[in-house]
């Protein structure tokens, strides 16, 4: 009888644990801007949040993606991406239209910030943050010297980490960042992206052509954010910008192609290169080759 009543209580300790015990929060995946360096005031610069565990982690910071950041924060809940709150960074490339809002993000608020700012990506991306000091170095000084109630007048300092080789260039509190290289033309390095979560993988394509190693890295995940050019307005192009773009980026029956090889959960289209084609073209051609589940983003929507 006192065998069965411990273990009874043992139980109820056990369940009264788990009760107490927080559910595991799904993965949020937030597209925070769609676009080009053609400007559209209904795209802001390229951008993507993975929020899991009370973080969120950003790939790429194009224009007006911090301002989709309060927009998310203040209308879908997403308290992670309040802009003091961000500790991780991650930058695919340093191209103007992947990074004019990483400024921005660094000096947002930056002395109610409670933890430097992360950033990762390639080589040069110490001297693109020597330049934000330089860039803000008035404001900076009125700051820090004068009657302002700063508590840490280091904060507005980014710990940067240029990536070396291809792999894990970030792993803590559950979520794994795996960095590897594409081809972006005649910039290098360029990477991608594969994050993983304890629910969710997500990979996000950055700038690139045709990538086997992309397609590879994923095969099986939940979410593939990729770019992608139209191939019905890239071909009234003129010849030498048609080689241009296909040197740099991704032709819908390319992306078919990646699609077909890695089922991803859902492909998302971003960074849409559509010329003067309507951007569904992208959309529709690479659903006549692919016959998984496509989305055509727009800014501020989740997966």
């Amino acid at each position: 009888m006192k065998k069965i009543l411990g273990t009874l209580a043992a139980t109820a300790a056990l369940g009264g644990l788990l009760a107490a015990a927080p559910a595991l929060a799904e993965t949020r995946v937030i597209v925070l801007g769609t676009g080009t360096p053609v400007p559209d005031a209904d795209r802001a610069g390229p951008g993507l949040a993975v929020i899991s565990g009370g973080e969120a982690y950003l790939f790429d910071a194009g224009g007006g993606m911090v301002q989709r950041m309060i927009q998310a924060w203040q209308t879908m809940g997403a308290e992670e991406l309040y802009p003091t709150k961000v500790k991780h960074l991650f930058l695919s490339h340093l191209h103007s239209d992947h990074t004019l809002d990483y400024p921005e993000l660094a000096a947002t608020y930056w002395w109610r910030r409670t933890e430097k700012l992360n950033a990762y990506g390639p080589e040069g991306l110490q001297a693109m943050t020597d330049g934000y000091y330089e860039m803000q170095a008035i404001d900076i000084n009125l700051r820090t010297s004068g009657n302002q109630p700063v508590k840490d007048p280091t904060l507005y300092q980014v710990d940067v980490h240029e990536i070396g080789d291809d792999g894990v260039i970030f792993d803590g509190d559950g979520v794994k960042v795996e960095a590897f290289s594409v081809n972006h033309g005649d910039i290098h390095p360029a990477y991608g992206y594969r994050i993983t979560t304890p629910d969710k993988t997500v990979v996000f394509s950055g700038d690139t052509t045709y990538s086997p190693t992309l397609a590879e890295m994923a095969k099986g995940a939940d979410v593939l954010v990729h770019e992608v050019i139209s191939e019905e307005g890239w071909k009234a192009l003129t010849p030498d910008w048609q080689a241009y773009h296909h040197s740099s980026h991704t032709l819908t029956s390319e992306l078919a192609q990646i699609a077909n090889e890695a089922r991803p959960g859902v492909l998302v289209l971003t960074h849409i290169l559509h010329y003067g084609a309507p951007i569904g073209t992208a959309q529709t051609e690479i659903e006549a080759l692919y016959d998984g589940k496509v989305v055509l983003a727009n800014d501020l929507d989740e997966f």
